[in-house]
């Protein structure tokens, strides 16, 4: 099988796709239908591009997306800062790609603990990357084979665009991406 991955964080999945004997390839950059075509299955991770929809109708049950927050909080933008923010669950989730944004049908989650005390934004960042890997790893056999029970999202959650955060760099200003999660909890 010939698989997409696209996006910044993508090099991190490559190994596996390649270990269970498919071809890899990473694109960060825009996709077209043109390029999309040549792939049998296209995985997003951390990819900054909205993927369009000739490519969606395309790739029906045959394109996820790893994201890390806990759907349906924090679609979008920035999900790990936004579920400090607005005090929401943090997670990591895989799921299908449809024609909204982090709307498409969950294949896997998982919730994820933090240290309220310790950590930071890199450090609650790091930690669901780190997640999201497993969590990719223990299921993308099932996935590539349809063998994973699709799930509807529950509920409204949340949706962020970058321009967002905007309203809240103040907070950031000081430390950056180091700063305490505690002092970022409910913010909004």
């Amino acid at each position: 099988m010939n698989v997409l991955l696209l996006g910044e964080k993508s090099n991190l999945i490559y190994d596996k796709i390649i270990s269970l004997e498919h071809n890899a390839y990473i694109i960060c950059d825009k996709i077209t239908i043109d390029i999309a075509e040549q792939y049998d299955f296209i995985i997003s991770f951390g990819y900054r591009h909205i993927i369009k929809e000739d490519i969606i109708d395309k790739f029906i049950n045959k394109i996820i997306n790893l994201h890390i927050s806990y759907l349906p909080y924090n679609k979008g933008a920035d999900p790990n800062l936004w579920s400090y923010l607005e005090n929401t669950p943090k997670g990591v989730t895989i799921h299908y790609i449809d024609k909204g944004l982090d709307t498409g049908d969950i294949l896997v989650q998982k919730l994820v603990q933090d240290n309220i005390e310790t950590d930071t934004l890199k450090t609650s960042f790091d930690r669901l990357i780190n997640e999201i890997v497993v969590l990719f790893n223990e299921n993308i056999e099932d996935i590539l084979k349809g063998n994973v029970k699709r799930e509807k999202q529950k509920g409204q959650g949340s949706f962020h665009y970058l321009k967002d955060k905007k309203k809240y760099a103040y907070l950031l200003e000081k430390n950056g991406y180091d700063t305490l999660v505690k002092d970022l909890i409910g913010k909004i």
